[in-house]
């Protein structure tokens, strides 16, 4: 899929905020197309809160790429049998995606049917009675099928929609996604990914990363520290106390959230002694020796 994938967002009057909020960040960030169905066009109120003008019915919804459902009074959309046939008729959707007792509505539509999920932790024990052919994994912030994700309750959305982010786009895109809206607790690691495809298998082991660690300046004093990113495994810049992920492209070859191209310079005897940061004016960053 391209920047242009089309993701609808099914809401249901009292749903929950950052359940879908969180996930729209992401997927807004990473270029996706976003709309929002109703069963009607009326208002709905998002956690009593918020209202909230659908774009959509699910009489004149457009065809999506990716059908997301969300917690808050999901029981509406679950018990509703017109909603579960439109998303039974849905028969071009490449993926589907929920985040908390959304997977409640996904069940009922029999997605879920001998296949994994989560749900929000409070919600498991209803859940796992209500569909007993569904495994739950407790304890898993996303579960991944291959073409049905569902994440735990509220935040877990976010490490969803950056799981489903890195599957389409991959880990780099993932990474600046994260960074953008300040997501620094991110791990992949704590998904369940049960798909063929992994987006994390090319990940490099952290040692790859070690002779790239340290403190580097510029002629003019400009200091970044090089260091490894505890959750994302990844290489990571500080900048006046800011974290910056470096974006690994190939050897010797990374790349800011920005675009910015960064090349590491060795010397004859193959040791990182700096890199170049090609902004509109090129820096080279000297590697500061080492004190044992």
């Amino acid at each position: 899929m391209d920047n242009k994938t089309r993701i609808a967002f099914y809401l249901q009057d009292q749903v929950e905020i950052l359940d879908f909020a969180g996930p729209m960040e992401v997927f807004a960030y990473a270029g996706y197309e976003i709309f929002t169905v109703s069963k009607t066009k009326d208002p709905i109120k998002a956690q009593g809160i918020v209202t909230v003008l659908p774009d959509y019915s699910i009489a004149d919804a457009p065809a999506a790429d990716i059908l997301a459902f969300f917690g808050g009074n999901a029981g509406l959309a679950e018990d509703d049998p017109e909603v579960i046939q439109w998303i039974i008729n849905q028969k071009e959707v490449s993926y589907h995606f929920s985040v908390c007792s959304g997977a409640f509505i996904l069940a009922k539509a029999g997605l879920l049917t001998n296949q994994h999920a989560t749900t929000f932790h409070s919600s498991i024990d209803r859940f796992e009675k209500k569909y007993p052919s569904t495994a739950v994994h407790r304890g898993a912030r996303f579960v991944d099928n291959g073409k049905i994700i569902t994440t735990a309750g509220v935040s877990a959305g976010i490490d969803g929609a950056l799981h489903l982010v890195a599957k389409l786009n991959g880990f780099n895109a993932a990474r600046a996604a994260a960074h953008y809206i300040e997501y620094d607790k991110w791990d992949p690691t704590l998904g369940l990914n049960l798909s063929d495809h992994d987006p994390y298998e090319g990940m490099l082991d952290v040692v790859f990363f070690v002779e790239y660690l340290g403190e580097y300046v510029t002629s003019d004093g400009r200091a970044i520290s090089l260091i490894i990113d505890e959750h994302e495994q990844s290489l990571s810049a500080i900048i006046h106390d800011q974290r910056q992920p470096f974006l690994y492209l190939n050897s010797d070859q990374f790349e800011t959230t920005e675009g910015v191209a960064i090349a590491f310079i060795r010397d004859q005897d193959q040791k990182v002694t700096g890199f170049k940061l090609m902004e509109e004016e090129p820096a080279l960053f000297e590697r500061l020796p080492t004190i044992t």
